[in-house]
């Protein structure tokens, strides 16, 4: 397979995203399940992992099995206006090819912060497919599309209501900080999180010429917990981990031997430090809006 770079401008990428209407997406990409066709919503594609892999050995060759296995997870495939479309694997929905098409997806990103008003970060693991070893924030990833992930519950089904978009990802959140950093969840109850807002931005793993990339509506979600939360870091996940200062965060800007994750970074020149120097005032920061960062 070829992989096209994408020498389309940002603004004539963000007319041809939003110009796809539901229909034209889910007639794009057929293998896309639409939300209204899934009963009880799976939590993956459940096909054999190794036949995927021989389909797409020119994708996954010399990938980590486990990371492999994950790719068949179902991402929530949205609009341009972050209405959930349906269900599409995460394979799909990184592919580059794809996202140059306009393909679309909901995330989320963690900022834990401890007692000391330190961040905690993750360096991700070499075993990643996407973004292997960048620093990052504490947890960065994607709502499945099942029921709770999109946030449905016996007070809210309406999936198309930012309110219950956002309880989705913070269940998502929780799933996650224990799935990559063995957070427990009594560590980092739900009632914790605070919901600031969403970025929307594009960018290749690697070069442009990469076949993976990402293109997210990133939900961003401010978590303060005590100094003594339980870490059990997940190897295959993350290779390390560390709380940083403001200070300590820009010195690592300032190493050139180390490389952070595009959307981290778009965060931290857009808007982290504000949030950082109120941390016990974030509400003024909170908005419904979608910032394209594209």
């Amino acid at each position: 397979m070829h992989y096209q770079a994408n020498t389309m401008s940002s603004s004539d990428y963000a007319k041809l995203v939003a110009s796809l209407s539901p229909e034209q997406i889910l007639q794009k990409w057929p293998d896309i399940t639409p939300l209204k066709k899934i009963s009880g919503i799976p939590r993956s594609a459940g096909s054999d992992s190794s036949n995927t892999a021989s389909q797409d050995s020119n994708l996954f060759d010399g990938h980590d099995e486990e990371q492999i296995r994950l790719m068949e997870e179902l991402c929530i495939v949205l609009d341009y206006n972050d209405k959930p479309l349906g269900a599409g694997t995460k394979k799909l929905c990184h592919i580059m090819d794809n996202i140059c098409q306009g393909l679309l997806h909901r995330a989320f990103s963690v900022f834990l912060f401890n007692e000391d008003g330190k961040l905690l970060l993750q360096q991700r693991a070499d075993e990643k497919i996407t973004f292997p070893a960048m620093w990052t924030n504490t947890c960065c990833s994607h709502p499945l599309c099942v029921p709770s992930e999109l946030g449905i519950s016996s007070t809210s089904d309406d999936v198309n209501h930012l309110a219950t978009a956002v309880e989705g990802a913070k269940v998502a959140a929780q799933r996650k900080l224990d799935h990559e950093l063995g957070i427990p969840l009594q560590d980092v109850p739900i009632e914790n999180f605070t919901y600031l807002t969403r970025i929307h931005y594009k960018a290749p793993s690697g070069d442009e010429r990469s076949p993976w990339g990402e293109h997210e509506i990133d939900y961003i979600l401010i978590l303060k917990t005590k100094n003594d939360i339980t870490l059990n870091a997940n190897y295959n996940e993350v290779k390390d981990y560390k709380y940083v200062s403001a200070e300590e965060l820009n010195q690592m800007f300032e190493d050139n031997k180390l490389v952070f994750t595009p959307w981290f970074k778009l965060i931290c020149k857009t808007f982290l430090f504000k949030w950082w120097s109120n941390l016990d005032n974030l509400s003024q920061f909170k908005d419904d809006e979608i910032h394209r960062l594209l």
